[in-house]
């Protein structure tokens, strides 16, 4: 189900015909008619812009690996090893910082982008929404752990299209959707913490913004989903779930320990949190 100026409209994930029209809507038709083929063709293109994004951002890297190698080359074995070992791993720090910013100029001159969807997941609508995580998850599974927390991974989710305030310290990698977030000023994203601007059943996609207000926390390991909003200086507690289309108010505190979890934690027996 979808709304339209206030009803509700009945969306049929099966059907077989394209909702845009043209070229996209041709795509549709066969995506929706093809699914396994049509889906895995329309992976290579996705798949040799990340082979370009890597490429671009591992040519430093192999310069100085070269020049190293070159350098060393009359040396004793051991120290030209030794260097060579030194000059691998700082080429991979010089392509990772590289692809922090080579891909969010990528992201930047696609000609489409991550837009709010509610439609069927074999769409094309959804395709904005593929390439752009395949992109954050390049980086995310490459080499964004070794810059969080760091004004470099705010810098990085800024490039790629996060609205982020002023004083954001972003402790986690398990982000998706990141050009539909926003973030006001002093907020805290926790460590381990999910932000997913996106759920699915049955064939049915949402793509929703995530909005967190001023000074607000998101604690270890919580998850915020898509179509949600939090108010000013607002705590989510750890583990805690923020479900779709939540309206968290502003000084809300999250989750709070049992009283027979804090006896049993002050008795210094172990003892599972459980909520109120």
């Amino acid at each position: 189900m979808s709304e339209n100026n206030g009803h509700k409209k009945t969306i049929d994930v099966n059907t077989t015909k394209a909702t845009a029209k043209g070229a996209k809507g041709l795509f549709e038709v066969a995506l929706r008619k093809f699914s396994a083929v049509t889906f895995g063709l329309a992976l290579v293109p996705v798949y040799i812009l990340g082979a370009i994004i890597v490429g671009i951002s591992a040519t430093p890297g192999f310069y100085f690996f070269n020049y190293v190698e070159q350098l060393t080359a009359n040396w004793a074995t051991i120290f030209q090893y030794a260097s060579l070992g030194f000059a691998l791993f700082v080429s991979y720090f010089l392509y990772g910082i590289s692809l922090v910013f080579v891909t969010p100029f990528f992201n930047k001159i696609l000609p489409f982008k991550i837009k709010p969807f509610r439609g069927p997941y074999y769409s094309f609508q959804s395709v904005p929404w593929y390439v752009h995580n395949a992109m954050v998850y390049l980086v995310r599974y490459t080499f964004l752990e070794f810059i969080t927390p760091t004004p470099l991974n705010v810098l990085f989710y800024r490039m790629m299209g996060m609205k982020v305030g002023r004083g954001v310290l972003i402790n986690t990698t398990n982000i998706s959707d990141v050009g539909m977030i926003e973030l006001g000023d002093k907020v805290t994203i926790g460590g381990s913490a999910h932000i997913i601007c996106h759920y699915a059943a049955k064939g049915y996609l949402v793509i929703a913004p995530v909005k967190i207000k001023n000074g607000t926390t998101l604690g270890l390991k919580c998850t915020v989903m898509g179509d949600v909003e939090i108010g000013e200086k607002s705590v989510i507690a750890p583990h805690e779930v923020v479900y779709p289309k939540s309206r968290i108010p502003a000084g809300y505190r999250g989750i709070k320990p049992s009283a027979h979890a804090i006896t049993n934690e002050l008795s210094d027996q172990p003892a599972a949190v459980n909520p109120e």
